[in-house]
């Protein structure tokens, strides 16, 4: 199939991007680079079409019309928590406003289908319900969260009317080789590369939150799945339904780099963040039912592959 990825040079997005090559679909791929990297797609580079376009571009109809695309997988997106608060409208700009062109595109191209990477670490907001079932209603208290959910409620727009299929997968808190440790990023790609230079590890709050931590891998699989099936209209929750503190998660990080790399990780303890949910932590059984999907690598594994990757 003519597929094409935005945010494709993305952590994420590059995993996806080589999986579905290696499938034998045609690739193109659409990303401003502002979190992506090229040296992401190096092993596919000679196999796929790379446009940098930001997806707020009205240019983004010129790649539609070369590429002709059948499937759209939509992970583009303004990820910065921190500089969402200071510049809300930025974030709404990129993730919102953004998404729209990618729909409106979608919807005057004839594309059959969108694969949504949605977000289920954000979108719920506080709640008891642990794990979280996709019947939960979302309170999002992040703009990063408010964005997901409004995109969400665009597509089922979209269905309604212009009948554009759809899939949405609400990922937990995702993992692995790639993850940008620099910056705002994910909390283990941070604590590894951070161990590795012999710095410190600053775990905010009391460090008792928990997330739900999810190996890439088992999310390109999820996707791929969300590719065949006939299904659509669905939200699928994608996480491991096992919920791990901070502070187990760097006792955890810090002993599996020792013993690949002989540098011990030390902790401090800072100021909690503003926004920062206390629990997090999905139900996958709709994913198990719907998708035939259930997660396969362990944490302790994914740790392993993970630090490997940055050592």
């Amino acid at each position: 199939m003519n597929i094409l990825v935005t945010g494709g040079a993305g952590f994420i997005g590059s995993h996806i991007v080589d999986r579905l090559v290696k499938d034998g679909h045609v690739v193109s791929v659409i990303d401003d680079l502002s979190n992506g990297n090229l040296r992401n797609l190096s092993q596919v580079k000679d196999k796929i079409h790379f446009h940098r376009q930001n997806i707020t571009s009205q240019q983004l109809s010129d790649v539609f019309t070369e590429e002709k695309p059948e499937v759209v997988f939509h992970l583009a997106a303004h990820i910065n928590v921190r500089n969402s608060l200071k510049d809300p409208s930025h974030d709404a700009n990129v993730n919102i406003i953004g998404s729209l062109n990618v729909l409106e595109n979608c919807r005057m191209f004839g594309v059959k289908k969108i694969i949504f990477s949605s977000t289920g670490g954000a979108i719920y907001g506080e709640t008891g319900n642990i794990p979280t079932p996709e019947s939960e209603i979302p309170h999002p208290i992040s703009h990063y969260g408010i964005a997901k959910f409004s995109v969400e409620q665009y597509l089922y727009l979209y269905k309604h009317i212009y009948g554009l299929d759809y899939t949405i997968l609400r990922y937990a808190n995702v993992y692995g080789p790639r993850q940008d440790p620099i910056g705002e990023a994910g909390v283990v790609s941070i604590f590894i590369n951070n161990i590795l230079q012999g710095k410190e590890c600053r775990i905010n709050g009391d460090g008792k939150q928990t997330r739900d931590y999810t190996f890439v891998a088992d999310v390109v699989e999820a996707n791929m799945l969300a590719l065949k099936t006939e299904q659509s209209g669905k939200i699928v929750n994608i996480g491991t339904g096992k919920e791990t503190d901070v502070n187990e998660l760097f006792d955890s990080i810090a002993k599996v780099v020792e013993k690949i790399s002989k540098k011990k990780g030390t902790s401090f303890h800072g100021p909690a963040l503003q926004g920062e949910v206390a629990r997090s932590c999905l139900d996958a059984t709709r994913a198990k039912e719907e998708l035939s999907w259930m997660p396969k690598v362990e944490l302790s594994e994914g740790l392993k592959k993970t630090a490997e990757f940055f050592k």
